[in-house]
Order: C-alpha cells, then structure tokens, then sequence
C-alpha cells in the first residue's frame, strides 16, 4: 500500500497549533504541510478530479486499495494554492488509508473549527474545505454501499 510522505498526525498539528503564537505563523505551518504532499500524478489533474465549490483549484482522486480482508481508501490531492494545499494535507490527514466506515465516523469540520481555521480563513476558504470534505465523504458512502 503506498502511503503520504511524513505528515504528522491530527493530534500534533493540533499541538503545534497550540505552540504557534499567531496566524501568521499558522498560515506559514499550514502551508508548510501542503508541501510535504506527494506530488500528485499529472494523468489524475482531469475534470472529473475536479472539487467543485472551491474557489482555487482542487483535485481529489480516491482509489480502493486492498488491506486483507478491507477495502481502505487512498486518495490523492493537490491545488494550485499553497495555503490550499496545505488544508487538502490537514483533510488528508484525517481520511488517508481508513475504511469507509472509518471515513465516515470523521468530522472533518469540527476538525477545521477545532483548529480555529473557520474564524481565521475567508468564506470562500472555509466553504472551499467543505467542499473537499463532501467529496471524501461521498466518495466514502459510494463504497460503502446503501
């Protein structure tokens, strides 16, 4: 199974967070995951990639991959904004690898107010984030089945 380059985990962004005096400098972390992404593979740039409702550039891609018995979702991600990219590795970060059931029991969005990015980006930003989290999620339903 190939997995994400060296991101820390939820728990300590959420610590480092909490050690960054202001968000200037949470802005810069948050960027600073963004390029820790892999690099997405050109051939998944396409339309249908495309998340819709984001005012930058958005691409997810998820694929089924086989864990024994378990079908675990990995996606990839990328935007044409730093700032962007950065929120697509925090999302990433929450789903990367886990059952559909897995993905489901997540709340991406009480993970992004948790960590104070509603009140800290612009409307755009935060609906854009939404945005990306429905997709995760459908994608995640689709597997599952009804």
């Amino acid at each position: 199974m190939r997995k994400m380059i060296q991101l820390p985990t939820f728990d300590a962004i959420r610590d480092d967070f909490s050690f960054l005096d202001n968000w200037e400098d949470r802005y810069r972390y948050v960027i600073e995951l963004g390029r820790a992404l892999p690099p997405m593979p050109d051939d998944l740039r396409i339309e249908a990639n495309k998340v819709r409702g984001c005012a930058s550039q958005v691409w997810l891609a998820s694929r089924i991959e086989r864990d024994g018995g378990k079908s675990r979702l990995h996606f990839d991600g990328d935007s044409d904004a730093h700032l962007v990219r950065g929120l697509v590795a925090i999302l990433l970060v929450l789903v990367q690898d886990k059952t559909p059931a897995e993905i489901l029991a997540v709340d991406p969005r009480a993970a992004f107010v948790e960590l104070g990015l509603g009140e800290h980006l612009t409307p755009q930003r935060s609906n854009g984030f939404a945005s990306m989290a429905a997709r995760v999620r459908a994608d995640a339903q689709a597997l599952a089945g009804p």
